[in-house]
Protein backbone atom coordinates (compact mmCIF):
# COMPACT_ATOMS: atom_id res chain seq x y z
CA UNK A 1 0.00 0.00 0.00
CA UNK A 2 2.94 2.28 0.76
CA UNK A 3 4.37 1.85 -2.90
CA UNK A 4 1.02 2.87 -4.26
CA UNK A 5 0.81 6.15 -2.34
CA UNK A 6 4.48 6.97 -3.21
CA UNK A 7 3.78 6.50 -6.46
CA UNK A 8 0.71 8.36 -7.19
CA UNK A 9 2.55 11.08 -5.25
CA UNK A 10 5.60 10.88 -7.39
CA UNK A 11 3.15 11.21 -10.22
CA UNK A 12 1.39 14.04 -9.00
CA UNK A 13 4.73 15.87 -8.22
CA UNK A 14 5.65 14.87 -12.35
CA UNK A 15 1.93 16.00 -13.08
CA UNK A 16 2.24 19.19 -11.72
CA UNK A 17 5.65 19.30 -13.29
CA UNK A 18 4.21 18.59 -16.60
CA UNK A 19 1.78 21.37 -15.93
CA UNK A 20 3.60 24.36 -15.44
CA UNK A 21 5.89 23.56 -18.33
CA UNK A 22 2.58 22.95 -20.43
CA UNK A 23 1.43 26.63 -18.74
CA UNK A 24 4.60 28.39 -20.15
CA UNK A 25 4.46 27.14 -23.31
CA UNK A 26 0.97 28.17 -23.85
CA UNK A 27 1.97 31.65 -22.98
CA UNK A 28 4.82 31.32 -25.16
CA UNK A 29 3.03 30.26 -28.29
CA UNK A 30 -0.11 32.89 -27.52
CA UNK A 31 2.32 36.34 -27.72
CA UNK A 32 4.36 34.18 -30.43
CA UNK A 33 1.02 34.42 -32.46
CA UNK A 34 -0.18 37.54 -31.56
CA UNK A 35 3.38 38.69 -32.70
CA UNK A 36 2.88 37.37 -35.84
CA UNK A 37 -0.64 38.31 -36.65
CA UNK A 38 0.29 41.79 -35.86
CA UNK A 39 2.91 41.47 -38.45
CA UNK A 40 0.79 39.98 -41.14
CA UNK A 41 -1.94 42.27 -40.77
CA UNK A 42 -0.09 45.95 -40.16
CA UNK A 43 3.19 45.16 -41.41
CA UNK A 44 4.86 46.31 -37.89
CA UNK A 45 6.20 44.03 -35.08
CA UNK A 46 5.31 44.96 -31.56
CA UNK A 47 7.91 46.71 -30.14
CA UNK A 48 7.35 48.89 -33.22
CA UNK A 49 3.69 49.27 -32.35
CA UNK A 50 4.74 50.08 -28.57
CA UNK A 51 7.19 53.03 -30.03
CA UNK A 52 4.45 54.85 -31.87
CA UNK A 53 2.05 54.53 -28.90
CA UNK A 54 4.67 56.07 -26.58
CA UNK A 55 5.04 58.85 -29.20
CA UNK A 56 1.03 59.35 -29.24
CA UNK A 57 1.07 59.84 -25.51
CA UNK A 58 4.30 61.94 -25.46
CA UNK A 59 4.12 66.01 -25.47
CA UNK A 60 3.83 67.16 -29.21
CA UNK A 61 3.57 63.47 -30.30
CA UNK A 62 7.31 64.03 -29.72
CA UNK A 63 9.69 62.50 -27.68
CA UNK A 64 14.25 61.71 -28.12
CA UNK A 65 15.71 58.26 -28.83
CA UNK A 66 16.16 57.87 -25.44
CA UNK A 67 13.14 58.58 -23.69
CA UNK A 68 11.79 55.75 -26.45
CA UNK A 69 14.65 53.56 -25.40
CA UNK A 70 14.41 54.16 -21.45
CA UNK A 71 10.31 53.52 -21.69
CA UNK A 72 10.65 50.53 -24.04
CA UNK A 73 13.67 48.70 -21.90
CA UNK A 74 16.01 48.28 -25.18
CA UNK A 75 19.42 49.36 -25.85
CA UNK A 76 20.34 51.95 -28.30
CA UNK A 77 20.56 49.43 -31.35
CA UNK A 78 17.52 48.00 -30.98
CA UNK A 79 15.50 51.23 -30.60
CA UNK A 80 17.49 52.90 -33.68
CA UNK A 81 16.37 50.11 -35.59
CA UNK A 82 13.31 50.01 -34.48
CA UNK A 83 13.01 53.84 -35.64
CA UNK A 84 14.53 53.42 -38.65
CA UNK A 85 12.39 51.12 -39.79
CA UNK A 86 9.47 52.97 -38.79
CA UNK A 87 10.81 56.29 -40.66
CA UNK A 88 11.22 54.16 -43.93
CA UNK A 89 7.47 53.37 -43.76
CA UNK A 90 6.63 57.01 -43.08
CA UNK A 91 5.10 56.12 -39.54
CA UNK A 92 7.04 58.52 -37.81
CA UNK A 93 9.76 61.40 -38.46
CA UNK A 94 13.64 62.56 -37.45
CA UNK A 95 13.36 66.28 -36.86
CA UNK A 96 16.63 68.39 -35.54
CA UNK A 97 15.53 70.66 -32.33
CA UNK A 98 15.28 73.69 -32.69
CA UNK A 99 18.19 75.70 -31.24
CA UNK A 100 20.06 72.25 -30.57
CA UNK A 101 21.08 70.81 -34.28
CA UNK A 102 22.72 67.86 -31.69
CA UNK A 103 19.35 66.64 -30.53
CA UNK A 104 16.91 64.86 -32.77
CA UNK A 105 13.22 64.50 -31.77
CA UNK A 106 11.21 61.74 -33.08
CA UNK A 107 7.95 62.29 -33.88
CA UNK A 108 4.95 60.47 -35.30
CA UNK A 109 3.55 61.46 -38.52
CA UNK A 110 -0.16 61.19 -39.62
CA UNK A 111 0.36 57.47 -41.10
CA UNK A 112 1.35 56.39 -37.97
CA UNK A 113 -1.43 57.82 -35.53
CA UNK A 114 -3.61 56.55 -38.86
CA UNK A 115 -1.79 53.16 -38.01
CA UNK A 116 -2.15 53.40 -34.46
CA UNK A 117 -5.99 53.53 -34.88
CA UNK A 118 -6.53 50.25 -37.17
CA UNK A 119 -4.05 48.37 -34.31
CA UNK A 120 -6.18 46.64 -31.37
CA UNK A 121 -5.41 46.29 -28.02
CA UNK A 122 -2.12 44.11 -27.71
CA UNK A 123 -2.08 41.04 -25.73
CA UNK A 124 0.18 42.59 -23.27
CA UNK A 125 -2.37 45.89 -22.85
CA UNK A 126 -5.00 43.57 -22.21
CA UNK A 127 -3.03 41.78 -20.16
CA UNK A 128 -2.09 44.83 -17.99
CA UNK A 129 -5.81 45.54 -17.80
CA UNK A 130 -6.31 42.49 -16.09
CA UNK A 131 -3.55 42.61 -13.84
CA UNK A 132 -4.62 45.94 -12.34
CA UNK A 133 -7.78 44.57 -10.72
CA UNK A 134 -5.49 42.04 -9.01
CA UNK A 135 -5.49 42.07 -5.02
CA UNK A 136 -2.12 43.21 -4.24
CA UNK A 137 -1.40 39.68 -2.45
CA UNK A 138 -2.26 37.94 -6.11
CA UNK A 139 0.16 40.31 -7.77
CA UNK A 140 3.01 39.04 -5.42
CA UNK A 141 2.92 36.29 -5.65
CA UNK A 142 2.72 36.17 -9.57
CA UNK A 143 5.46 38.30 -9.64
CA UNK A 144 7.55 35.82 -6.66
CA UNK A 145 6.59 32.72 -9.38
CA UNK A 146 7.75 34.59 -12.39
CA UNK A 147 10.97 35.71 -10.81
CA UNK A 148 11.81 31.97 -9.48
CA UNK A 149 10.51 31.09 -13.32
CA UNK A 150 13.33 33.44 -15.32
CA UNK A 151 15.42 32.29 -12.25
CA UNK A 152 15.45 28.48 -13.32
CA UNK A 153 15.49 29.35 -17.01
CA UNK A 154 18.41 31.43 -16.44
CA UNK A 155 17.30 34.91 -18.04
CA UNK A 156 19.81 37.54 -17.35
CA UNK A 157 18.17 41.04 -16.47
CA UNK A 158 20.43 42.80 -19.04
CA UNK A 159 18.00 44.25 -21.86
CA UNK A 160 14.97 43.56 -21.04
CA UNK A 161 12.17 43.30 -24.01
CA UNK A 162 8.86 44.92 -23.83
CA UNK A 163 6.93 41.75 -24.80
CA UNK A 164 8.26 38.31 -25.08
CA UNK A 165 9.74 37.16 -28.40
CA UNK A 166 10.74 33.40 -28.21
CA UNK A 167 10.14 31.59 -31.42
CA UNK A 168 12.65 29.28 -30.71
CA UNK A 169 11.82 28.19 -27.17
CA UNK A 170 9.76 25.28 -26.85
CA UNK A 171 8.62 25.50 -31.06
CA UNK A 172 7.72 21.85 -31.50
CA UNK A 173 3.70 23.18 -32.66
CA UNK A 174 3.07 25.06 -35.35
Amino acid sequence: MLDIIKKFLFDMDKMDYKDILIKVRRIIRSINLESKRVQKDFGVSIPQILCLEFLKSSPDYQATQRAIRDHLSLNSSTVTGIISRLENHGLLARLPKSGDKRVTRITLTSAGDELLKKTPDLFQKRLADKLERLPHEELTKMSDALDLLTQMLEIEETDEAPVIMADSFFESES
